[in-house]
């Protein structure tokens, strides 16, 4: 992709997005509640999924290690 057009494309997407979501006909004030909520919605996601994902990863870091420490014995405390 062209530099140039990098500029042109996201303009595109954001009409395409305005397109799907019928946003082009809402008032201004309308507008800025609807993106407002939806960069909410999309932030709280993403802060979600980071502090999930780092959990999963923790924990499965924490069982990997237990396995490869000492696998007999760790595999049936596990078990209990």
């Amino acid at each position: 992709m062209d530099v140039k057009s990098t500029p042109r494309y996201l303009y595109w997407l954001f009409c395409q997005f305005e397109l799907i979501t019928c946003s082009y006909l809402m008032e201004p004030w309308e507008k800025v509640l609807f993106y407002s909520f939806n960069l909410a919605l999309l932030g709280l996601l993403l802060y979600t999924t980071y502090v999930c994902v780092a959990f999963q990863a923790s924990l499965a870091f924490q069982l990997l290690c237990s396995f490869l420490g000492n696998p007999r014995g760790n595999a049936f405390s596990l078990v209990k």
